[in-house]
């Protein structure tokens, strides 16, 4: 019951938490630049700069919660020293308006590294002594089980939420040739209660609960860990691209679950994990990006038909079901291989009727047709790859 109630107070401190609105405003910022950059590439924002924020605390907080649980059950422990080092290094590492370090193999996994270099009697004084002490005796197999936890839920969140709202942009290719990109950036929160043994907590707070533990006492804290995603896809769809280095990351988190057992009986093996950790994320990152650019971009242009880039959301274009990376071969039975005869064919029949024939991602042939009305865009929300002018703007 007590543990229960905690964790309903806890749901309602991760609005008074201070990172949650530093999380926030990142987001915010991060969403500008992306609008910005959009105007920039097509004279149209595809997605509102709120995008970001939207995914910032769903589906993390129910990840959380079930992590929180597993950790509490397995008599997972984290002191407050440590939890300092590792909001310390997500700061240092998350760099100006990107997400793409922010992944638990390098904010715990460095943190974890960290503890072997912090002399015994720590550094600094007052509380900052306190803490580098505590971090200096962290239990490592605890931040191992931790971590590797962290990293199954970020490959949970990318495999099933990575790929919603990429932003499509214009890019230059290595010969210097306009392409089609997407970018996916993502910044989840997982707000997880930690055990803090001892009265780190309680010296503090007096008033705050205490759970025995095998004759132990612990205070269970609440901590908001911030999982980050950042990739740029040009050679495929993106939301394969991004299920497959979801599914990559959720493998490396089963892997480094399995291997950490050896650390609880073997506490210098954690740092073997954390090696692992590192090194397994930095492959699967490199591997995507090298894997992308030495593949034939997909977006580009086609001597038969246009390659769809971008869709605008709640245009006639999303209605007709149109799909990023189709290929739209006739519009009103008229072959199109050009941006500007594509805007042509859509005037045939006085514009009150639009029939577009497809190739879909399978390679097949469908057919999509739609009235249009006097109060939507000719361009019916489709972006495609290029050179913007004036006269293409406000797509949406």
């Amino acid at each position: 019951m007590d543990f229960a109630l905690e964790l309903l107070k806890g749901i309602g401190r991760l609005f008074l938490h201070p990172l949650t609105y530093l999380f926030l405003l990142v987001s915010f910022f991060v969403g500008l630049s992306r609008v910005k950059r959009e105007r920039q590439n097509f004279h149209v924002r595809v997605f509102d700069f709120i995008l970001e924020a939207k995914y910032l605390f769903f589906p993390g907080i129910i990840i959380g919660l079930i992590l929180s649980v597993v950790t509490v059950l397995l008599g997972v422990y984290v002191s407050i020293g440590m939890i300092v080092l590792v909001a310390v290094l997500t700061f240092i590492i998350s760099g100006p308006w990107t997400f793409k370090w922010l992944s638990p193999s390098y904010t715990v996994g460095l943190a974890v590294l960290a503890t072997l270099v912090i002399p015994a009697s720590g550094f600094g004084e007052g509380f900052i002594q306190t803490w580098s002490v505590q971090a200096h005796n962290a239990d490592l197999p605890s931040l191992t089980i931790l971590m590797s936890l962290l990293v199954l839920a970020e490959g949970y969140l990318i495999w099933k939420f990575g790929a919603k709202g990429t932003s499509p942009a214009i890019v230059k290719s290595k010969r210097g040739q306009e392409i089609g990109a997407h970018y996916s950036q993502k910044l989840w929160v997982v707000p997880l209660f930690v055990l803090i043994p001892g009265s780190a907590i309680t010296s503090v707070f007096p008033w705050w609960p205490v759970l025995s533990i095998d004759g132990t006492s612990f205070s269970l804290f609440f901590v908001p860990f911030a999982i980050g995603f950042y990739q740029r896809i040009q050679s495929m769809v993106p939301f394969k691209s991004i299920e497959f280095t979801g599914k990559r990351v959720l493998a490396l988190g089963v892997g480094l679950t399995v291997i950490t057992i050896a650390a609880i009986f073997y506490p210098l093996a954690a740092v073997a994990v954390v090696i692992l950790a590192i090194i397994g994320r930095e492959w699967i990152r490199l591997q995507q990006r090298l894997s992308d650019e030495k593949a034939p971009a997909l977006f580009t242009k086609r001597t038969q038909g246009l390659v769809v880039l971008g869709i605008i959301p709640h245009s006639p274009a999303e209605k007709m079901g149109l799909k990023v990376g189709e290929v739209i071969i006739k519009v009103n039975g008229i072959a199109v291989s050009e941006v500007h005869k594509f805007y042509e064919a859509l005037q045939v029949n006085n514009r009150a009727f639009c029939k577009l024939e497809v190739i879909d991602e399978n390679g097949e042939v469908r057919f999509t047709q739609r009235a249009l009305y006097d109060n939507e865009h000719h361009e019916l929300g489709i972006l495609f790859v290029h050179n913007y002018t004036k006269r293409d703007s406000q797509a949406g």
